[in-house]
């Protein structure tokens, strides 16, 4: 998966970051659209990528690929180092591991921040894997450092990685926290003050970094709407996508029978409650806490099956059903012919189509004007920016206006002169649209036909002096004319 980088999600916006950032390290702008404004997307793990980018000279998806590398030993080294500080039985590892990656469910289930196998397939090079990574290692140092009464210096520095983790990605930031106060309310023997004392100086430094980055105004996040709509679907067929998460809630309640306050009781508890709430106040988007669920539950089942033989053929079935159901990823690194014909009919989420083809044409830094989902989604990745940004942005005050503009555009009734209106005020120079489609013809003098894709989609060029002034000043122009 390193190597392939499979496509089936946000990896075009994760390029675009860097992207931009190779661009202008100090002031990259947003991803997505020529406007200078901050982005969540710009954190510690992106700007040090882009770094390497430029002091290596390699590729947005060689750095891509290095990233996925890391963000794989962080995670499984990360695991390694929590379980330990459970168990030293030596299957522990191996069966949390696995448990991550497919006991779910039977119906097939992806998304970022989440560790089942498909997630972490299509997901690999995002910073919300690196941010998990980073939480597992965070929760292991935390409980050493609480049962060893570390010193001052050594608490200030675990604010650090929790930083770190705030500001990759946001909801695996809530994740971890979750899971750090899980970690302290369950320290046997209970702290003393000075721990407490201690523990309190480190998360002040994960509360004061994150305030003096200064990429992005990381507390401006809190209390954001606009996010639930598109997180809806994390509160859909719970039963069918996670029913073998049951296993691990039995082996959660008998660890409580022996533990009331067992770590991993307490960040299970935590993270149904925030999920829970979630659903009946409507805030969807609180559903990516749903890591804070799974993942305690589905450690304490490894931990009870390496402790308990007799627990093997359950478990060992589960995680069967759990993989056969996950299967399909095999195709995403197998020639269709390799695949073995059993597996052929298993579902697997679909890659997306390629948009090389356009991208070959449309210089970096230059406009695209498109309403296709995948041309929004993937362009950004080689450079180009899109009118509308593809994914909600906080930041970005004129989003609606932009969506109004790209819909009128590519409206039946919206008259010629109207349509060259809105490719003159976003300095729109490229459009992606259907051949014999809504919008201005790719035939139209204002036009030039450059390419043709799959689906039907052609990519034109706006003519300059054709267009009624519709023409883009030099790449970069105006956010430089907003800076």
């Amino acid at each position: 998966m390193v190597v392939r980088l499979p496509w089936s999600g946000d990896l075009g916006m994760h390029a675009a970051v860097l992207e931009r950032l190779r661009a202008d390290l100090f002031h990259p702008g947003n991803p997505l659209v020529d406007e200078d404004t901050p982005s969540p997307y710009h954190s510690p793990w992106t700007v040090l990528l882009a770094l390497l980018a430029s002091v290596t000279g390699w590729g947005t998806f060689s750095v891509l690929r290095l990233a996925a590398l890391v963000d794989l030993a962080l995670f499984v080294s990360g695991v390694a180092v929590f379980v330990r500080t459970f168990t030293r039985e030596r299957a522990a590892v191996p069966l949390a591991l696995l448990c991550l990656l497919c006991l779910y469910g039977v119906r097939l289930f992806a998304w970022s921040g989440f560790p089942g196998l498909t997630s972490l397939c299509l997901t690999l090079a995002y910073p919300s894997v690196f941010a998990l990574g980073l939480a597992f290692h965070l929760w292991a140092l935390l409980r050493r450092a609480v049962a060893g009464a570390w010193r001052t210096p050594a608490f200030l520095g675990l604010g650090l990685p929790l930083a770190g983790v705030l500001l990759a990605h946001q909801f695996t930031g809530a994740v971890a926290v979750l899971g750090a106060v899980a970690m302290l309310l369950g320290a046997r023997p209970w702290p003393a003050r000075t721990v407490w004392a201690r523990v309190g100086a480190g998360a002040a430094v994960a509360l004061a970094v994150p305030a003096c980055w200064p990429y992005y105004p990381f507390y401006a996040l809190l209390g954001t709407g606009g996010l639930d709509a598109i997180h809806r679907p994390l509160y859909a067929h719970l039963p069918a996508r996670f029913c073998l998460v049951l296993l691990g809630a039995a082996a959660l309640a008998a660890r409580a029978r022996r533990d009331r306050r067992d770590p991993l009781v307490l960040f299970f508890a935590l993270g149904l409650v925030v999920f829970a709430t979630g659903g009946v106040t409507g805030h969807q988007a609180w559903g990516r806490i749903l890591p804070a669920v799974l993942v305690p539950a589905q450690v304490a089942l490894a931990l009870e099956t390496a402790r308990r033989a007799v627990l093997v053929p359950l478990t060992a079935a589960a995680l069967l059903v759990g993989a056969w159901a996950q299967a399909g990823v095999l195709t995403y690194v197998l020639r269709p012919a390799a695949v073995p014909p059993v597996l052929r009919q298993v579902r697997a989420v679909a890659l997306w189509p390629s948009f090389a083809w356009a991208a070959r044409e449309v210089p970096r830094g230059q406009t695209v004007l498109t309403d296709d989902y995948y041309a929004l989604r993937m362009l950004p990745a080689y450079g180009a920016y899109t009118v509308a940004p593809a994914y909600p942005d906080v930041f970005l005050r004129d989003e609606g206006r932009r969506w109004e503009a790209t819909h009128r555009y590519f409206a039946a009734k919206t008259s010629r002169a109207e349509r060259l209106g809105i490719l003159k005020e976003y300095g729109v120079r490229w459009v992606v649209q259907r051949d014999g489609g809504p919008g201005l013809s790719p035939d139209d003098p204002a036009l030039r036909r450059a390419a043709s894709g799959p689906r039907g989609l052609v990519l034109s060029e706006v003519v300059p002096g054709r267009s009624g002034g519709a023409v883009a000043a030099p790449a970069g122009s105006v956010r430089a004319g907003a800076r």
